[in-house]
């Protein structure tokens, strides 16, 4: 899990992914992700555990037992799921491949 953060944390990645995820290209998430309301800015990736207002939430129990998900909160509701997938695989499991 710690490297897909770092994977995702990585120069660039921030912005290529925040286009990603909304069908405008990113301008949708700009408005939303203000990094109040719980939500994180779209300028600045962040991690932690059971932290909603950061990019990507681990949980408790990913930490504890080493293994598990993460959750990318920064997808808009009206994203396309197939492309969030491609880009989230694309980014953190392809390199090992």
């Amino acid at each position: 899990i710690l490297k897909a953060m770092e994977r995702l944390g990585a120069p660039g990645k921030q912005e290529e992914h925040i286009a990603a995820y909304d069908p405008s290209g990113g301008l949708d998430n700009q408005r939303r992700l203000t990094g109040a309301h719980e939500t994180a800015s779209y300028k600045e990736f962040s991690y932690g555990v059971a932290n909603r207002g950061c990019s990507v939430r681990i949980p408790r129990m990913t930490e504890k037992e080493k293994k598990g998900y993460f959750e990318d909160r920064r997808p808009a509701s009206n994203m396309d799921p197939y492309i969030v997938t491609g880009k989230i695989m694309e980014t953190t499991v392809l390199p090992d491949c």
